[in-house]
């Protein structure tokens, strides 16, 4: 069964369609009038295995906020969505992604259980348009939509590129773990996620 979800938002602030697969090849096309944004978006879902395709139109010029976290909200609606009954899943997902001088942790639990532990710090304000405080705005609304336990942080790095790109992989690396099918059963003495 294909675990696939195509998503329309469409609020006075934003536009935005999104297409996921996330047993895909690796096809991707990212549009959100934010180039580091879309960077990141790129990475995310290549390390996770996704197909994603995302054209966002927003209020950019008044400020990229809006557009940063209702993609991560509809991204992370998308994510449920596609998973389906959770049938099989790993459900857990761990990765520790370096990048240069930088370290970052990314843990997810598919837990149906909404949380985000997020730590970073950063010296500048923005990369490519992207502000970094939305970093934290994203994960949050995606975390929040997708229902899943989240701890992601940057243990330690300079460089702020650097921080956020580690951030992103690692977010993807732990993804693609935690969403690959490992079975026939629901991964809970529950039996429900």
């Amino acid at each position: 069964m294909a675990r696939t979800s195509s998503k329309l938002r469409n609020t006075l602030e934003t536009t935005i369609e999104l297409e996921l697969n996330l047993d895909g090849s690796r096809t991707i096309d990212i549009s959100t009038q934010v180039p580091f944004f879309d960077h990141m978006l790129t990475l995310l879902a290549f390390h996770a295995g996704f197909d994603l395709r995302i054209k966002a139109v927003g209020d950019v010029v008044v400020d990229d906020h809006h557009t940063v976290e209702d993609v991560g909200i509809l991204l992370g609606q998308a994510f449920l969505e596609a998973l389906g009954d959770k049938r099989g899943i790993q459900r857990y997902g761990l990765s520790y992604l370096p990048m240069d001088e930088t370290l970052s942790r990314c843990v997810v639990d598919i837990s149906n259980r909404p949380f985000l532990h997020y730590v970073a710090s950063y010296n500048r304000i923005s990369i490519g348009g992207l502000s970094l405080e939305n970093v934290q705005e994203f994960m949050k609304s995606f975390t929040t939509e997708a229902r899943l336990s989240m701890h992601i942080e940057v243990l330690y790095g300079e460089n702020d590129h650097h921080k956020v790109e580690s951030l992103f992989k690692a977010l993807g690396r732990a993804l693609y773990e935690a969403k690959s099918i490992r079975g026939d059963y629901v991964n809970s003495t529950k039996g429900l996620l």
